[in-house]
């Protein structure tokens, strides 16, 4: 497979890792949009959220379970965004399913 995120989740390309636990793993992110702007995926590759089913969702419940683990190891302690895109009009630019955690500074209500 020729997933970056799959190759990160492997230890093939390095990242700078926040959290990891044998089914999550945790990385800033390189282009951050926020001071603090963290990437959490499953080590599995899922697509995205469209692919969730009863096969992987107890994988994906992990990974939600781990954001807030993610987000107070970040020392975003008054409050962080989350946000998953899906498919090209949703901004996925990686077709492995990942969540943005952003925070660091007040979020306006806007996410353009």
């Amino acid at each position: 497979m020729n997933c970056i995120f799959c190759k990160i989740a492997a230890g093939e390309i390095p990242s700078a890792k926040v959290y990891e636990d044998e089914s999550v793993l945790a990385f800033k992110d390189l282009n951050p949009a926020a001071p603090v702007h963290v990437l959490v995926i499953p080590k599995a590759h899922i697509e995205s959220l469209d692919c969730v089913n009863g096969e992987n969702i107890d994988l994906v419940s992990k990974v939600i379970s781990a954001i807030p683990v993610v987000a107070k190891a970040a020392g975003l302690e008054n409050g962080y965004r989350v946000i998953t895109n899906i498919g090209e009009d949703g901004g996925q630019t990686v077709k492995h399913l990942h969540f943005h955690v952003l925070g660091g500074t007040k979020l306006t209500e806007k996410l353009n």
